[in-house]
């Protein structure tokens, strides 16, 4: 991204909501002179792209016409360090320690099925109930194939969104199966597996209708 509009989206992120003024005024701290009209042209070009919201009218304390202020979507926000991993990471094995086998697969299949839920697939063919599935799966970073096979297809999965955790639990593979099991209306037998060093999770989606 160019370097003006990085410490636009600095600035904004600093101070929540900011006139081109003060805009302004905080790039010429940071990097020297520039003006108002430069700086629209990029909030411009930011609002385009999605992470600057559409201006907002504030009010001046005293005399004074009102003036705009910008934002950061929740797009812009994202692309700022997070500390989601560890943070999951954390409940996980918490949940893990501290509620017995039973609870603990009752959250699994819940979080699963509320993915599942999202994902809106309808009641078609189950070929048709794949290919939406993987769909959903590569949207949320799974990067999924599939393929036919003698007993009905294999669907594989060939990056794990949350490597790193499931090197510590396998919950989180309990729950890519129950997920995948939720999308399609079928129980799937797990292959292969990532976190056992495998190319992918690997998983065999039986066709009754192939009977």
């Amino acid at each position: 991204m160019q370097e003006t509009r990085k410490h636009i989206l600095e600035i904004l992120h600093q101070k929540k909501q900011a006139t081109v003024d003060e805009i302004v005024a905080c790039l010429g701290e940071r990097r020297g002179a520039i003006t108002p009209v430069t700086v629209r042209h990029h909030l411009n070009h930011l609002q385009r792209e999605g992470l600057i919201t559409e201006p907002e009218l504030r009010h001046r304390e005293g005399p004074g016409r009102p003036q705009h202020v910008y934002g950061l979507t929740d797009k812009a926000l994202e692309q700022f360090p997070g500390n989601y991993r560890t943070l999951a990471e954390a409940l996980i094995l918490q949940i893990e320690r501290n509620l017995p086998d039973e609870r603990v697969n009752v959250i699994i299949e819940g979080v699963a099925g509320t993915m599942a839920q999202q994902a809106n697939i309808s009641d078609r063919p189950l070929a048709e109930r794949i290919k939406q599935a993987v769909v959903y799966l590569n949207e949320h970073g799974y990067s999924a194939t599939y393929e036919p096979c003698a007993e009905g297809f294999i669907l594989r999965t060939h990056n794990c969104p949350y490597h790193h955790i499931a090197q510590k639990t396998e919950r989180l593979c309990s729950m890519d199966l129950q997920l995948i099991s939720s999308l399609i209306g079928v129980v799937p037998r797990l292959l292969s597996r990532i976190s056992d060093g495998d190319a992918s999770c690997a998983y065999l989606i039986p066709d009754a209708s192939r009977d």
